[in-house]
């Protein structure tokens, strides 16, 4: 039997904190208030499960600054699949120099922070 989706973010969670990457829930939707209004919550539209930053030492020539690389990680179960819009999003954090990727795991999720690309 496959986990929950929730149970596999959390030890996403778990598995990049002691990894030392920040990292923070990232609850997307919509939902009307009292009015009727449509509020809409989250980063943006098809924004990750899971957003933070991982710190990175820079290489000598560059003074040894250690900086924060913005990190997304889309939780999903064995047989889910990303969508139109949470792909547009993962390809857009890695566009501009981010990391992110989709994980089924800890250790999909912690060969993302991995990534030196």
């Amino acid at each position: 039997m496959s986990k929950p989706e929730i149970d596999i973010q959390n030890e996403i969670r778990i598995a990049l904190a002691d990894a030392g990457t920040m990292n923070w829930r990232n609850n997307t939707g919509a939902l009307k208030d009292r009015d009727g209004r449509l509020v809409r919550y989250g980063l943006c539209p098809g924004s990750s499960d899971i957003i933070g930053i991982k710190k990175i030492k820079i290489t000598e020539d560059m003074v040894g600054q250690e900086i924060g690389r913005f990190v997304a990680i889309e939780v999903k179960t064995l047989k889910g699949k990303a969508s139109e819009d949470q792909e547009k999003f993962l390809h857009l954090v890695r566009k501009h120099g981010g990391l992110a990727g989709v994980a089924r795991s800890e250790e999909e999720a912690l060969a993302v922070i991995a990534s030196r690309s």
